[in-house]
């Protein structure tokens, strides 16, 4: 076997083997026989139609199979491209939602539900509605303030009222037994705080 016709590619099926196409022949024509005896022919197809069909199949799929080796070239070189113009996938995509984003906007649907809602907007009743929603929030913001008004002068009114005083009085004589009389600004010291006072120096 001559080695330059040998496939040199490592991860080929067919590396070592010969590349003469008479050989590929010969493994084809036994591919068949041995096709024919798995799947019997269609009724209606000869053996020379069928023949021809196989070529022609094994012609196709070489085909498709360099186009693939095409496009994947194609693919690597474009992005390489993109690659040297500083374009990355996030610009491309940003660049696609623009153009989409546009296409919408152009597009039939968008300018005829564009043209009902306008049509909508300066219509009669969608005027009343509004007109209606607007009274309505400012009845309730009204109502709201009337009752916020009301709470805090019935929370004044508490506050002023002799239970409240009386409470009030019993909380600050129960301050005043925990804490002391100790003026409003000084610090009341905790049980558990180790720091020293003026009354107990370290020394």
């Amino acid at each position: 076997m001559d080695p330059a016709s040998q496939d040199i590619n490592l991860n080929s099926p067919n590396k070592g083997n010969s590349m003469d196409p008479s050989d590929n022949m010969a493994d084809d024509q036994a591919e068949g026989a041995a096709a024919n005896s798995a799947h019997p022919l269609p009724p209606g197809l000869t053996e020379e139609e069928a023949e021809e069909l196989r070529l022609e199949l094994t012609k196709v799929e070489e085909e498709i199979n360099t186009l693939r080796q095409v496009l994947s070239a194609k693919e690597r070189h474009a992005s390489e491209l993109k690659r040297k113009l500083g374009l990355s996938p996030l610009n491309e995509l940003k660049q696609n939602i623009t153009k989409s984003w546009q296409d919408v906007q152009t597009s039939q649907a968008y300018l005829s539900a564009s043209a009902t809602l306008d049509d909508i907007t300066h219509s009669e009743a969608y005027k009343k509605t509004q007109e209606t929603l607007s009274e309505a929030g400012q009845k309730t913001s009204a109502a709201l303030n009337t009752l916020g008004t009301a709470i805090s002068r019935r929370l004044g009114d508490m506050r002023n009222s002799p239970t409240f005083k009386s409470f009030e009085d019993k909380v600050g004589n129960l301050k005043h037994k925990v804490v002391g009389p100790r003026g409003n600004g000084d610090a009341v010291s905790s049980p558990t705080d180790t720091t020293p006072t003026h009354e107990n120096p370290p020394f």
